[in-house]
């Protein structure tokens, strides 16, 4: 899929790299991987990308993956999480991806957070 340069911030821009990174995450062998269109619902972003591993490392390979995955197109305005490898967010702006340890996920329930927003097909 043909993804848009570092300068095209539209929509639909957002949900490719939200799918991009959720086909990495899937790739990379994370479970329960998720796209919420929280646009509409939140100003801090249009799209959240959710994913579940089972460890600290497996949390650090995969975010390096989609780091690397999504360089020619954009870079992260931040990352956070890293380092403690139990909740990973890579925030691209209108794209925040979480790369969460299963346990976090649970309770932190992103899910049930945002449970208004629609869900987007991967791939």
């Amino acid at each position: 899929m043909p993804l848009e340069t570092k300068t095209d911030h539209s929509a639909a821009s957002a949900q490719n790299m939200a799918k991009a990174a959720a086909e990495i995450l899937d790739q990379g062998k994370a479970t329960n991987v998720v796209i919420l269109e929280v646009q509409g619902l939140t100003l801090i972003a249009d799209y959240f990308v959710i994913a579940s591993v089972s460890n600290q490392r497996h949390a650090r390979a995969l975010a390096d993956r989609v780091l690397e995955g999504l360089s020619g197109i954009r870079e992260p305005d931040h990352i956070e999480g890293y380092e403690g490898g139990l909740w990973i967010l890579m925030d691209y702006g209108d794209l925040i991806v979480h790369v969460f340890r299963e346990q976090e996920r649970a309770f932190y329930g992103l899910e049930r957070l945002w449970g208004d927003a629609p869900r987007v097909e991967i791939g």
